[in-house]
């Protein structure tokens, strides 16, 4: 079993507004968000929520939402509720952040695929050489990951395994893309998303 969880308790401080909400082809960035995930050969899916209107939006998509109230302590936060909200039987576990506007379906399953091969792997994405997300960590990380703090994500768990991790290519950078500014968002619309 693979389990998704879905980082969507930010602050969006570089935004200065939740970006999740901000509309690429008629849709939040949280919606397309979910809808690829949703259409992926992902088995199970958590959101990590702040924002009300998210829990709504996953309850409306029939998908599992915990609130995070220590949302303030940074992204390790969202990884532990949503590893301690996962099915027992999750081998891997793969986090999206909610601000990939093109991140793709195909995308998320050769990910899956890779892990199938490689069950004991980190497996990461590099767009056009880039590391990106999403990013799947197998179970037998599962301890390390809890004992994160801070807004770092699982960069110290990757450090502290390096050579168990496995990067696979990804050939249009685009699909990595992620909005941090109201720039970043600009240059998608002026492409026309």
């Amino acid at each position: 079993m693979i389990t998704a969880i879905i980082m969507a308790s930010g602050f969006s401080e570089r935004m200065g507004s939740d970006k999740l909400f901000l509309k690429v082809n008629s849709q939040t960035l949280i919606e397309r968000t979910i809808k690829i995930v949703k259409g992926s050969k992902i088995d199970n899916i958590i959101i990590v929520y702040r924002d009300k209107r998210i829990k709504d939006i996953a309850k409306n998509q029939g998908i599992i939402s915990i609130y995070n109230n220590n949302a303030k302590k940074g992204q390790s936060e969202s990884i532990k509720l949503g590893i301690k909200s996962a099915d027992e039987r999750t081998k891997g576990f793969i986090f999206f952040v909610g601000d990939q506007p093109f991140l793709s379906i195909g995308v998320i399953n050769k990910i899956i695929t890779e892990f199938k091969k490689r069950r004991e792997e980190i497996i990461i994405p590099l767009y056009n050489g880039k590391r990106g997300n999403p990013i799947i960590f197998p179970a037998l990380l599962k301890k390390e990951l809890l004992l994160i703090n801070g807004d770092i994500g699982g960069r110290e768990v990757i450090k502290n395994n390096l050579d168990i991790v496995n990067y696979i290519k990804i050939h249009d950078k685009y699909l990595g893309i992620d909005i941090d500014t109201i720039e970043d968002y600009k240059k998608i619309i002026d492409r026309g998303e």
